[in-house]
């Protein structure tokens, strides 16, 4: 069988990595290819790259994060109280694994959405499947779960992101139906998965502006519990840029 031939196969049956590797190691003089070892050892190593690659991409496309956000462009200010010690910590995404929450609080256009996207891409990248919501968002499409008879398909999905990210926190009123919902999904996450909510308004608000003081109680317990608080400070960098 030529490598044409074996290429055109292996593509065939979705060994892209391989393909591209075999082709590559075919192209070189003969004296110069590795032995049979080497070779197939360097082709399932591309193999695994392509792989890695393609479901980092698959897992970035279906976060639907807000910005295309990275922690190495995160600007770090003392006057902004975040340092790079703090943005560290949490870059190896071990947060995630112990079921840690995060709060991101701040005035409008302090970055707390940039940080949070900035956050949901590194755990693309570590293979954490990753979910983004601003708060309207989220809102509509529980009305249109419990309209649709879709809600509990859609809190399952909701429920297999090891990240989920809630942005906007307190922009909006909140109904008593998307309070049972957000009670719900954050009772599927207590303890085995991570939320980051992102919010104008300083936790010591948060009870308040849920309103109803038994769902205020059962929501912010299971978001307590376990949880790392960055307050944001200083001017808008939507004014500065």
């Amino acid at each position: 069988m030529n490598p044409s031939t074996t290429i055109e196969l292996m593509n065939k049956i979705k060994l892209d990595g391989m393909a591209t590797s075999y082709k590559a190691i075919s192209e070189l003089p003969v004296d110069k290819q590795p032995d049979t070892h080497q070779c197939i050892a360097t082709m399932v190593d591309a193999e695994i790259q392509s792989r890695s690659t393609k479901r980092t991409s698959m897992l970035i496309r279906l976060s639907k994060l807000r910005y295309n956000a990275s922690l190495h462009d995160i600007k770090y200010d003392s006057q902004r109280n975040i340092s790079k010690q703090k943005i560290a910590s949490l870059a190896d995404c071990s947060y995630i694994d112990r079921g840690e929450n995060i709060f991101l609080t701040g005035a409008t256009g302090c970055g707390k959405s940039y940080i949070a996207c900035a956050l949901g891409h590194q755990a693309c990248l570590y293979g954490y499947r990753t979910l983004y919501f601003n708060m309207s968002r989220l809102c509509e499409q529980i009305a249109i779960a419990k309209v649709d008879g879709t809600f509990i398909k859609w809190i399952n999905k909701l429920k297999k992101a090891k990240l989920l990210i809630l942005d906007d926190f307190g922009l909006q009123h909140l109904s008593h139906d998307v309070k049972l919902a957000l009670l719900q999904i954050l009772e599927d996450r207590y303890a085995i998965s991570s939320t980051i909510i992102a919010s104008q308004l300083p936790h010591s608000k948060w009870h308040a502006y849920i309103d109803e003081p038994t769902i205020a109680d059962a929501i912010l317990d299971r978001l307590s519990a376990k949880c790392s608080k960055i307050s944001l400070k200083g001017k808008s960098l939507r004014k500065s840029s």
